[in-house]
């Protein structure tokens, strides 16, 4: 209030941006939240698929935690590890959204399917192939092999369980080859104060912090690499226009990969205004910890 009343609004606005900015603040926030599955301000329901015991859970995900709705036996892609060719026969490992709810297929697929968003931005940037990765059902007529050609597939009846307890449009899918790793407070906590450092860098056309954020490895879905995107971005942090940049309805989730790295999919909506731009729509990160910082592997 002293702030407001003394040196105004625009001064409230960057304290209230310097909070975000700190960790502890985020550490405090996160005390009584359980984030072992990722942390989500927009999903609702969260699939944990692991490859290796064949099981796919369902949780809800509510101010109480993650409730367990139901799990199920699965059977995936005949080959072992990660996707990275078509026809390889493996099933992707990452996060996904389910993109669409397909009917009328061949009768081998069950009663239906819903499609998964692989390949994303990162395995894109990856040069990962394939597409047509389905949760999807057993044949209605007839038998099969105890395995697919990439997707994960379940006996129909549970199938319909699942759809009935989700949302598609606010559930996420997360694949792992093996259990999957608990998401601790302090990753969730480093990377919400890293967005919005990175975000006010961003902002104030800081460039040298803003590229801070990114790893030298970096590449997008179309394979630009860093230093391409570092000397557009230069470009046009030169301008050093005036930007607003509004970021909510965060989803922080667990990233499983086959490169051994400790990955997060970020995906938020982004409002973003300037003399030249205004975008509103889905901003997606794909990032690393490692050595206690955020570093961006994929952006789209």
């Amino acid at each position: 209030m002293d702030i407001y009343r003394i040196e105004g609004i625009k001064a409230v606005e960057q304290e209230l941006e310097k909070n975000l900015r700190d960790i502890d603040f985020w550490k405090k926030y996160l005390e009584k939240k359980n984030v072992e599955y990722g942390y989500y301000e927009y999903n609702k329901y969260i699939i944990v698929a692991q490859k290796e015991n064949k099981e796919l859970s369902l949780f809800e995900n509510s101010e109480d935690g993650y409730k367990l709705i139901t799990k199920e036996k699965m059977i995936i892609g005949e080959n072992l590890g990660d996707k990275f060719l078509e026809g390889d026969k493996r099933t992707p490992e990452g996060s996904y959204d389910l993109v669409q709810k397909r009917v009328g297929l061949d009768q081998f697929y069950g009663p239906f399917a819903l499609v998964t968003s692989y390949p994303n931005s990162f395995d894109k940037s990856l040069n990962k192939k394939g597409h047509g990765i389905w949760i999807h059902g057993m044949p209605l007529d007839g038998e099969r092999e105890n395995y697919t050609q990439g997707c994960l597939a379940l006996d129909n009846d549970r199938l319909k369980v699942l759809d009935s307890n989700i949302n598609l449009n606010k559930t996420v899918l997360i694949t792992s080859h093996d259990e999957l790793k608990k998401t601790t407070k302090e990753d969730i906590a480093l990377i919400l104060s890293s967005i919005y450092k990175w975000k006010d860098a961003w902002k104030y056309s800081n460039i040298n912090e803003y590229l801070s954020f990114y790893s030298r490895d970096f590449k997008r879905a179309d394979r630009t690499d860093f230093n391409t995107f570092s000397a557009q971005k230069r470009q046009i942090f030169a301008k050093n226009e005036d930007k607003t940049i509004n970021l909510f309805n965060i989803d922080i989730s667990p990233y499983p990969n086959s490169l051994n790295k400790n990955m997060y999919r970020i995906l938020m909506d982004e409002e973003y205004t300037s003399p030249s731009v205004k975008f509103y729509g889905k901003k997606e990160l794909f990032v690393e910890i490692a050595n206690n910082q955020l570093q961006i592997l994929t952006e789209d």
